[in-house]
């Protein structure tokens, strides 16, 4: 006889495990399965590990720059197997954490791969047994991996996944990077800052292009100042691996082909979502391009089976999936009063050196949507706190409706900038104007000043430049 529940989570990264939390405590006799490690990829192989490694890289950026702040410390060095293993103690408390979160919520965990075998029914399987499971609600959250290059399959070697490059043999003195988004930015600044030769490869006309166009450029000159070399409007035309390293044939804007050989390559060309051999066949769920197609609420169109998070296409963000988990657990439940997720309102980070951060409408996008806009932008170098900090490279930029005083959009690449994105995506939430910014008192020596000043140079007003 199958056990049997009111709710069950297919998947426990951030989406799953949080859409399980709050079905426990809306009342719902939960469930959620897992085959690899609680907290998913995102705690255990993305975002969490990933910000270990990038706080090494920070510190080692701060090492060589500290005759700056008056300190001296003789021949700083690098131990890799130290840097890798803080970063798997870090996924491993966190992944622990959720686990102490799912007792303390009297959620049953379940070990195994899933299949759907019909509506309301789930087969786990685990060391070659199979277990029965009935749910009211059944909740896809299998999240999604990285996507490979036809001619250059990741091996763990010489081509490495965003997961092989968390876990480095060896530290690489050469380094491509193929994709130019978040995660390839990310550990292109990991590694260079650690002293690898690195190259970013992107297809289209700028790197980070979901970001503002004046934020892209600040980047990629930022970047390149660094040391690092960015080919853009570019494709790798060949490209093969061998126990010696890679070789690629990349050809530029000038369609001019440049040979690379590098130690290791990093492909991060986007990722496809989890959706094989889950059962969706049996239910005739809509997939499209490798993701299931669901509703604002998450439904998927069979009743009482919902997905959210990666595996439902982009933004694919932890936080986003983090969200619906509770819009799809609160809906499961008949729970008054719902909102469904507003896509305008969902920040962006990478956490590069420099950092970057944003949400809402580019510039462009604005323009594009009919927007008559007023723009501001303010630079760290106007700001004390940054001076202070030794961290005066960057700037803020706020997009407003000039007919309205909606904030549109919001822009920031420097220092910390990850953080104080947030009082941006509070002030869309609340439909703030630019008047309730600018009358926002903002305390000094902080960072979030240019927050206030970027308001207030879009309307001709600021203080500080």
């Amino acid at each position: 006889m199958a056990d049997e529940f009111d709710y069950c989570v297919i998947g426990s990264g951030p989406g799953g495990y949080v859409s399980a939390i709050r079905a426990a405590q809306l009342g719902m006799k939960t469930a959620i399965i897992e085959r690899e490690a609680l907290g998913g990829i995102c705690l255990n192989w993305g975002c969490i590990p990933t910000k270990a490694l990038l706080r090494t890289s920070e510190i080692a950026h701060l090492l060589h720059r500290l005759e700056e702040f008056g300190l001296a410390a003789d021949k700083p060095r690098i131990d890799l197997e130290k840097i890798v293993k803080r970063s798997r103690a870090v996924a491993a408390q966190l992944s622990n954490g959720v686990k102490f979160l799912m007792k303390k919520h009297k959620i049953t965990v379940l070990e195994g791969t899933a299949t759907l075998e019909g509506k309301g029914k789930i087969s786990v399987a685990k060391d070659g047994k199979r277990s029965a499971i009935a749910a009211k609600t059944i909740v896809i959250a299998t999240g999604a991996r990285a996507r490979e290059l036809p001619s250059l399959k990741a091996d763990g070697e010489r081509v490495w996944t965003y997961r092989h490059a968390m876990v480095p043999g060896a530290m690489p003195k050469s380094l491509l990077v193929i994709g130019s988004g978040a995660i390839g930015i990310e550990f292109a600044s990991f590694y260079h800052t650690l002293g690898a030769e690195v190259t970013v490869v992107e297809m289209l006309d700028r790197i980070l292009p979901v970001e503002d166009a004046e934020i892209s450029a600040f980047a990629q000159k930022s970047f390149e100042k660094q040391g690092m070399t960015i080919l853009t409007g570019a494709s790798i035309e060949a490209i093969a691996s061998s126990p010696k390293g890679v070789e690629a044939s990349i050809k530029g804007k000038d369609a001019k082909l440049r040979q690379l050989n590098v130690d290791h390559a990093i492909v991060a060309i986007g990722i496809v979502g989890n959706v094989e051999n889950l059962g969706l066949e049996t239910l005739r769920v809509k997939v499209e391009k490798t993701h299931i197609v669901v509703d604002q609420w998450g439904r998927t169109g069979v009743p009482g089976l919902y997905a959210l998070g990666d595996v439902t296409g982009p933004p694919w963000l932890a936080h986003k999936a983090m969200h619906e988990g509770v819009i799809v657990a609160e809906h499961a439940a008949g729970a008054a009063d719902l909102h469904p997720m507003n896509v305008a309102n969902i920040p962006g980070c990478t956490y590069s050196a420099p950092q970057i951060a944003s949400v809402g409408l580019t510039e462009e996008k604005a323009k594009a949507a009919g927007h008559k806009v007023k723009v501001g932008r303010f630079p760290f170098i106007g700001n004390g706190k940054a001076i202070a900090l030794g961290e005066a490279e960057g700037f803020v930029k706020t997009v407003f409706d000039e007919a309205t005083g909606e904030l549109l959009g919001a822009h920031m690449i420097g220092a910390e900038v990850t953080e104080l994105i947030q009082g941006f995506t509070i002030a869309k939430t609340l439909e703030a104007t630019e008047t309730e910014l600018m009358q926002t008192i903002f305390p000094h020596p902080t960072l979030s000043e240019m927050m206030h000043e970027s308001v207030l140079a879009a309307y001709g007003r600021p203080l500080h430049i």
